[in-house]
C-alpha cells in the first residue's frame, strides 16, 4: 500500500518538474518560467486523466457482477493517484501566481496570494481535499472490496480532463478563433456531459438492471447515504458544466457575429491571466 502511495508522490511532482525543465529548454518555444509552469501543470493533469480513464475502462469492462467482482487495478490505482490531488493543489496555486504576475500583481506576498487563490478556486480545492480525506478512505477501506465496477465508472469521469486542459491553454494564448479551439470545445462538452453528468444516471441504471429494478425505483431501493454521496459528487460537476456551457454560448454568439461586451472581455482576460497593461498574452508581448 505505502509503496504505491510513495510511487505516486514521486511520479506526479517529478513529471511536472521534468516537463517544466524540458519546455524551458526548447529553443523554438522561448517560454519563461510562468509559461512552462502552466503548460506542465496541464500536461500532468492530462496524463493522469488518461491513466485514470484507461484504468476505469479496464475495471468496468472486467466486472460482470457489478457488486461482487473485483479487479486488482481498482485499489492499486486509487493508492497511486491519491497524491496527485495533493500535488495538483500546489500546481494550481503556481498557475494562479503566474497569472497574477501577468496582471502586474508581482508585489503581493505569498500569504495574500494564497488567500486570494483559495477564494478564487475554492470549489476546486474543496473537491481535491474531499477526494483525499473522504473518497480515498471510503474507496480503499469502507467498500471492503465490493463495487469495483462503480469505482471504474468514476475513473472514467476523467476522460473529459484532457480537452478541458487543452481548452484552457488555447484560451490563455488567445487561440479562441482557431478551428482547433472549436473542435476541442465540442469534444469537451460531449465528454464532460457524458462522463461527468450522465455517468450518475448510468450507474443507477446499471444497478437497477443488476437487481431487476427500473431506473426510477433505484434511489428508493438503496440506502440514503448512497444517494447523498452521489448528489454531493454530482453537484460540482453540474456547476462546472454550466460554466462550460456559458463559455460555449459566448463563443457561439461571437462566431455568429455578436460583439462581446467590454465587461465580458475584461472578465475573460482576468479569468485567464491576460489582463496585463496591454491586454496581450506573454507570447504576444515577446513578439512585439
Amino acid at each position: 500500500m505505502l509503496e504505491l502511495v510513495a510511487a505516486g508522490s514521486l511520479f506526479f511532482p517529478g513529471l511536472y518538474l521534468l516537463s517544466k525543465r524540458c519546455l524551458k529548454q526548447v529553443p523554438s518555444l522561448q517560454w519563461d518560467e510562468g509559461d512552462a509552469v502552466i503548460i506542465s501543470a496541464r500536461l500532468v493533469s492530462s496524463i493522469q486523466a488518461i491513466m485514470a480513464s484507461t484504468a476505469g475502462y479496464i475495471i468496468a469492462t472486467s466486472c460482470h457482477d457489478i457488486i461482487e467482482d473485483q479487479h486488482w487495478l481498482t485499489s492499486s490505482y486509487i493508492l497511486f493517484a491519491v497524491p496527485y490531488f495533493v500535488y495538483d493543489i500546489y500546481a494550481m496555486f503556481m498557475c494562479y501566481r503566474h497569472k497574477q504576475q501577468v496582471k502586474g500583481h508581482e508585489g503581493s506576498g505569498v500569504g495574500s496570494a494564497l488567500l486570494n487563490y483559495l477564494r478564487k478556486e475554492f470549489m476546486m480545492v474543496l473537491h481535491h481535499v474531499v477526494m483525499v480525506t473522504v473518497c480515498f478512505p471510503v474507496s480503499v477501506f469502507w467498500r471492503q472490496g465490493k463495487g469495483d465496477f462503480f469505482q471504474g465508472c468514476m475513473f472514467l469521469a476523467e476522460l473529459s480532463t484532457p480537452s478541458v486542459c487543452l481548452g484552457k491553454i488555447l484560451i490563455q494564448y488567445k487561440q479562441q478563433h482557431t478551428l482547433l479551439h472549436k473542435v476541442n470545445g465540442a469534444l469537451m462538452l460531449l465528454t464532460f456531459f457524458g462522463c461527468r453528468i450522465l455517468l450518475f444516471p448510468y450507474m443507477y441504471w446499471a444497478y437497477g438492471r443488476h437487481v431487476g429494478l427500473p431506473l426510477h425505483s433505484v434511489p428508493l431501493a438503496i440506502p440514503l447515504h448512497y444517494n447523498l454521496g452521489a448528489a454531493l459528487l454530482m453537484a460540482p460537476q453540474v456547476y462546472w458544466f454550466s460554466l462550460i456551457c456559458r463559455g460555449a454560448f459566448r463563443l457561439f454568439k461571437r462566431g455568429a457575429g455578436g460583439t462581446p461586451k467590454p465587461r465580458e472581455v475584461k472578465e475573460e482576460r482576468e479569468r485567464n491571466g491576460h489582463a496585463s497593461d496591454k491586454g496581450y498574452s506573454p507570447i504576444e508581448q515577446r513578439s512585439e
